[in-house]
């Protein structure tokens, strides 16, 4: 896939587009910087320019689910005690322990 220049906040949206992705086919905390990359259109360091850690990408990756609503995300970091996960709206933490429960 070709790289492409993009303004600072189109790249890090690009790539919280790209975690996002990544963690709906697999555990979000088996996510790398790499996968997220190879889908962002950029290199693993440019993922750790806009979020220096894995723990610190981890949580913004949460927050964007859980904006999103995006259940299945959710849902694992309920089964991972995430902090960010439980701050899901009510309606989406019920979706999401029921996911858990089907599991």
């Amino acid at each position: 896939m070709k790289r492409v220049r993009l303004d600072p906040s189109a790249r890090k949206a690009a790539i919280l587009d790209a975690a996002i992705q990544c963690a709906s086919v697999a555990p979000y905390t088996d996510v790398t910087r790499e996968a997220i990359g190879a889908r962002a259109g950029c290199a693993p360091g440019t993922v750790s320019h806009y979020f220096s850690t894995m723990p610190k990408l981890r949580r913004a990756l949460m927050r964007e689910a859980v904006v999103r609503g995006v259940v299945s995300i959710i849902a694992d970091g309920l089964a991972r005690s995430d902090p960010q996960a439980r701050r899901a709206a009510p309606d989406l933490l019920v979706k999401a322990r029921q996911l858990l429960v089907m599991r």
